[in-house]
């Protein structure tokens, strides 16, 4: 195979990135040492430092930072980007509340385990309404297990933990009109029944225990096949939370005022302006003080804006990470599992392993998001603490390993062109889905494929571009024959159970990875002896290193979640143990910014 020895540099918001071979000469990424550009992620707060009294009538704007457009699925029955919920939060409530332990408590509706029984009891705090003045009840709280159990439901949510629940199956298949394991105990109180319980039950994520109700009052007479296009979720909305959605326009901003029957009494603000925000003009928009909150400022350009006057930075490590994943199967529907091909053009794990040592995401990380990433070494996000594996290796750039793995492998150059033919000697063309996100984005595309072209592999770009992100994710939904492998994130939420993501019935599982080993690991992180936190430990340890040797996924970075907020705002809190919906407490204290 030619060699080559390539000085990588991508330009990026005015920086120039060095990336591959660091080192002159040498195979292995550096890691980057911290300078004035780089985020101190230690000095980050969780809540407003601002404690004046909030003035009346006041109106928060907050511009979320996006290139994306909102689909406006405002429903959490049906909703699939982390987009629509963002963009649903000040009116949308859930039923319980987190611990430190992101552990689920009660809010408003309190709830009861009990093991031996094998029984979840929810019940509904008194005086909690939905936005219309009706009580919310124990049809409400029954309703999205019927709507998700349903086999004409069109959402994602029909997985094992809900196949967990006694009677669903039958339920679903159409041999029952009811859940024979969901009781109303009264009007206000239901009770389901598990076959097993699992510890990701006591999590705030929604595994088998649905962490919010559904107004069945505002369905009725709608097929459910209908549902998730129907006005009750796209345009008026019903819900509990301290807002109402007051005006929609779609894909670029929503308006909330007051729910006057908000069971945490009268929320402090008039009204709530959010609105999409370019990345490309994020910055100068917080230059001039147009919003009071930004979510999601991009990181590569941190050093333009971390210090700009009239605000503070809240922060902290997100739930979520970047990743490579590798269309390895197909999705059968009609069973409702994923099918492995063994014969797919990724499905050798070598090839797989040196696409990740190839890469220097440490580099990346620091230099490209301004410390504002991390490099990631497994799919379990450090969050999770005893569970995930700190000393895992993970993918850290070792092109020597890349290239000797793909040797061995006999990906080899046949031909003398600079790039390796597959191991029947026949051209090896991979084909590489990424989601569009502007010029970071676009950078960071051509970086990869330059990396692997150094260890000879030919890597385009499939349909020759960046794919806008819903696009993107419905070709990858889909399983598209012109990818081969794309670049994701996914925020993981509050569970570190791995079912619904990487599951042999996970609709998420969108490589199609199946295995048996896979299977009994995942299996095992829902077993009895995963609610013993040192049992859990090593369960969860055993999965993340055969993930990682199978490399059906490759993590690339974990990122931290800054928010500048305008010195104006009061009572805003990011903590993920809050015991009140944040937005019942904001208020602003200055009629400007």
């Amino acid at each position: 195979m030619k060699k080559k020895a390539l000085l990588g540099l991508v330009t990026v918001a005015g920086l120039t990135l060095t990336l591959a071979a660091c080192g002159g000469n040498s195979s292995k990424g550096t890691s980057s040492s911290s300078d004035s550009a780089t985020a101190d992620t230690g000095d980050f707060k969780l809540k407003t430092t601002n404690t004046k009294e909030a003035i009346k009538d006041g109106t928060l704007e907050i511009g979320v930072v996006s290139d994306t457009a909102f689909t406006g699925i405002f429903s959490d029955t049906f909703s699939e980007m982390n987009l629509d919920t963002t963009f649903f939060s000040p009116a949308n409530e859930g039923l319980f509340n987190t611990d430190k332990d992101l552990k689920m408590t009660d809010g408003a509706a309190k709830i009861k385990f009990d093991e031996d029984a094998k029984t979840v009891t929810i019940t509904m705090t008194d005086g909690v309404k939905w936005n219309d003045g009706k009580d919310v009840n124990a049809d409400d709280l029954e309703f999205p297990y019927l709507v998700i159990g349903n086999k004409d439901y069109t959402g994602v949510r029909y997985d094992s933990s809900m196949k967990n629940i006694v009677g669903m199956e039958d339920y679903h298949d159409g041999k029952a009109d009811t859940i024979s394991g969901i009781k109303k105990v009264n009007d206000k109180e239901i009770q389901i029944t598990y076959k097993e319980m699992t510890p990701s039950m006591l999590q705030n994520a929604s595994s088998g225990v649905l962490g919010y109700a559904m107004p069945k009052h505002t369905f009725d007479g709608i097929a459910i096949k209908d549902m998730a296009s129907s006005d009750p979720v796209r345009k008026n909305p019903v819900t509990f939370g301290p807002y109402v959605i007051s005006k929609i326009t779609a894909g670029e901003s929503v308006e909330f005022t007051p729910n006057k029957y908000y069971y945490g009494g009268t929320p402090k603000l008039s009204k709530i302006v959010m609105k999409t925000v370019p990345t490309s003009s994020a910055t100068a928009s917080m230059k001039s003080k147009e919003f009071d909150i930004y979510q999601g400022m991009p990181s590569s350009e941190y050093t333009s804006w971390k210090d700009l006057s009239g605000y503070e930075l809240l922060g902290q490590q997100a739930t979520s990470y970047n990743y490579i994943g590798f269309k390895l199967g197909k999705w059968d529907s009609e069973k409702g599992v994923n099918v492995y091909d063994s014969s797919s053009k990724m499905a050798d794990k070598s090839l797989r392993q040196a696409i990740g040592y190839a890469i220097d995401n440490e580099a990346i990380a620091q230099k490209l998001y301004n410390g504002l990433q991390t490099r990631a070494n497994s799919l379990i996000v450090p969050a999770f603490g005893t569970k995930y594996d700190k000393d895992l290796k993970g993918y850290a750039q070792d092109v020597k390993k890349a290239k000797k793995l793909l040797d061995d492998a006999g990906y080899k150059d046949t031909d003398g062109d600079g790039y390796r033919e597959d191991k029947n000697g026949k051209k090896l063309e991979i084909n590489f889905a990424f989601r569009d996100g502007g010029t970071t984005a676009k950078s960071l595309a051509e970086y990869y494929i330059q990396a692997w072209k150094e260890v000879g592999l030919d890597v385009k770009l499939a349909t020759g571009r960046l794919i806008e992100v819903n696009s993107f994710y419905d070709k990858v939904q889909n399983d598209d024959p012109s990818i081969d492998m794309y670049q994701a994130g996914w925020s993981t939420g509050y569970d570190p159970d791995q079912s619904g993501l990487y599951g042999e019935d996970a609709k998420f599982n969108f490589t199609r990875f199946v295995s048996d080993e896979n299977t009994k690991l995942i299996k095992e992180m829902s077993s009895k002896d995963a609610f013993d936190d040192e049992k859990a430990a090593k369960i969860y340890k055993e999965w993340q290193e055969y993930a990682n040797d199978q490399a059906f996924v490759i993590p690339t970075t974990y990122s931290f979640d800054v928010t500048p907020v305008s010195d104006r705002v009061t009572g805003y809190d990011i903590s993920r143990d809050l015991d009140h919906n944040v937005f019942a407490e904001v208020g602003v204290t200055s009629e400007n910014r």
